[in-house]
């Protein structure tokens, strides 16, 4: 796997390719040699026409005889056509071994970067908006790289060897060809950086599109139960308008490049090379074998030229489109491992917040110099009305934000100097809406521990009251579930997630909402299996049903990102405060939105 943190010149484009072609510089090399076929086809064949056609048209021998006069210059062209070919395959095959390596470096590149970004990052970005960038990135490098190589180089090594060739023949042609050949190519350097922008434009609002696009239907279930078919419709015809907008101008401007760039070359090696080799024929200054040599070489690079032109507009495209890309890699990684990270060493599962501030991006602080510690094992239930910094709690803890100030340590080791990995593979995570992958019973509950065999998944799901419905399934453990596991049930998924949970059996255990969604009954199952789970495991609970902390050794009562309250539930119910009124305040066992207690009256 590529390490992110192999490569520096990722800012700028020209660095990012660079670094990824020096991997295999030598088998380029290799192509860039065998392509030379190509300048060498276009002039050197046309030359030893013209040397076949003087010798034809000078030979007053008997023609029986011929052979012996024209057979070099046949050979050779026969040798060289044949050398050609094999050339052209040659490299044919070591690009088709080349490219395909190439492509993979910068997709798996890429997709590991993506997966260091913070959470917050993917919470502000489209899914399929950053897989078009990806997926951009790697074809245009690509197609950027090969048009170089087979196209634009041979292109300009043809016109230094036809420059040449027409030097010995007459000087002029010569410096039509390469005064030619250097306005052409200012020309396209003038209109690159337009065309380049015009692209990085459209870039930019088609992968918004495709983002729009995904989304829409990754929830076509709402699309549907609410009838918003056209809402959606127009929702993405408003930026489906825009994209069409710049992609018109963007071809449009492309067209006129080619239009000046094919005025340019008819007017150059069409009209004046041609036009005084017609000329020069006529004052018997050259044979009727140059006159070939000229005709075909000139109209030979006019087709390479044309050719170039009408891919050049594309190169600048695919640049723009490239630089679009780059965004995913210029965008600074907000939470990652300090250059000293070492690996976390859980030994007892102590957690410790010590004086922590923090606050999100652009709101107020939730938490102040908080300073809280659960000791080994203990098994800790967090209370509160939505929005009182439960979740936050445990997110920091797993260290899906940084805090301000402060340090949480977890049996006495600074969460912020630890590897993220190493941190968040010592937690084992239930959440409320548990994400499933598309793909296996076997492989999503495996995911909690890939080195685990299918015996140890079927025990792990056993456990959670999974295996009777996976059993109970067309195909299994086989069955797939469904993008996001909209397959299974909401229960089902959380089963699911549960299973992982105890597969993965990490020294600390988080539990957020994690029997919210099953039945009374499954839930009743599945708490025999947690204090089993929760056996010598520092546990931490989030639940509105109060019902689930009986059994906590202490329960945290949190509002508005302060911890009010701390005690067992015998306890706190003795104290009569807050947990107290929302014991009372339960219906049907769970929390109601809000309540207006004792002290709020009094603050009234």
């Amino acid at each position: 796997m590529l390490r992110t943190s192999n490569i520096a010149p990722s800012k700028t484009l020209f660095g990012f390719i660079v670094f990824f072609l020096k991997k295999q510089w030598i088998k380029l090399v290799l192509v860039q040699c065998l392509w030379f076929a190509w300048s060498v086809d276009q002039t050197v064949f046309p030359l030893i026409f013209g040397k076949i056609i003087d010798e034809f048209t000078n030979y007053v021998g008997h023609r029986d005889q011929s052979w012996a006069v024209l057979k070099t210059p046949i050979l050779s062209a026969a040798g060289l056509w044949i050398g050609i070919e094999i050339s052209f395959r040659m490299g044919g095959v070591l690009m088709a071994y080349t490219f395909p390596r190439l492509e993979k470096q910068i997709r798996m590149y890429i997709f590991s970067h993506m997966h260091n970004q913070s959470y917050t990052y993917f919470t502000n970005h489209f899914a399929g908006s950053i897989a078009t960038k990806i997926s951009d990135m790697v074809d245009n490098i690509s197609q950027i790289v090969q048009l170089i190589l087979t196209t634009f180089i041979p292109t300009f090594v043809a016109v230094l060897i036809a420059s040449y060739i027409f030097y010995h023949l007459n000087p002029f042609f010569a410096s039509v060809l390469i005064g030619w050949g250097l306005i052409h190519l200012g020309i396209s350097v003038a209109y690159a950086s337009r065309c380049s922008y015009y692209s990085h434009v459209h870039s930019e609002t088609r992968s918004q599109l495709n983002g729009r696009i995904v989304d829409s239907l990754t929830n076509y279930f709402a699309v549907k139960i609410f009838a918003n078919k056209k809402y959606e419709y127009t929702y993405v015809d408003s930026l489906q308008k825009t994209e069409q907008r710049q992609n018109k101008r963007q071809l449009i401007y492309i067209e006129k490049i080619q239009f000046v760039l094919g005025i340019l070359t008819f007017s150059g090696p069409g009209l004046a090379v041609n036009g005084y080799a017609y000329w020069c024929w006529t004052q018997h200054l050259i044979s009727i074998g140059d006159i070939v040599l000229i005709f075909n070489t000139s109209w030979n690079i006019i087709m390479m030229l044309w050719w170039t032109s009408s891919e050049l507009p594309t190169y600048f495209k695919e640049i723009g489109i490239c630089q679009q890309a780059l965004s995913l890699l210029q965008e600074p990684i907000a939470i990652s491992d300090s250059p000293h990270a070492f690996e976390l060493n859980v030994t007892q599962g102590k957690i410790q917040f010590q004086k922590v501030h923090f606050y999100y991006k652009g709101s107020t602080s939730l938490f102040t110099n908080k300073s809280v510690t659960i000791q080994p094992g203990q098994k800790v239930g967090l209370v509160g009305y939505s929005g009182s910094g439960k979740t936050t709690f445990t997110n920091l803890i797993l260290r899906l934000f940084d805090i301000q100030s402060g340090q949480i340590l977890i049996d006495g080791q600074n969460i912020a100097a630890v590897t993220q990995d190493s941190l968040r593979k010592s937690i084992a995570l239930i959440p409320q809406d548990p994400s499933l992958f598309h793909r296996s019973m076997m492989d999503n509950i495996r995911y909690g521990r890939p080195s685990a065999t299918n015996k140890e998944v079927i025990e792990a799901a056993e456990k959670a009251h999974a295996h009777e419905f996976i059993m109970s399934l067309s195909e299994g453990y086989d069955t797939l579930v469904g993008e996001r596991g909209i397959k299974v049930s909401g229960g089902q998924r959380q089963r699911i997630a549960i299973a992982r949970a105890m597969l993965k059996n990490a020294p600390i255990l988080i539990l957020d909402e994690a029997t919210s969604a099953l039945d009374s009954f499954t839930e009743a199952q599945i708490q025999e299996s947690f204090s089993e789970l929760m056996q010598g495991k520092t546990t931490i609970v989030i639940a509105h049903r109060l019902s689930t902390l009986l059994n906590m050794d202490r329960i945290l009562v949190f509002d508005r990102g302060k911890i009010i309250e701390d005690g067992s539930h015998d306890e706190l119910l003795t104290k009569e405060g807050f947990y107290y009124s929302l014991w009372k305040a339960q219906v049907g066992g769970f929390l109601p939105d809000n309540i207006e207690t004792e002290e709020d009256e009094e603050n009234a």
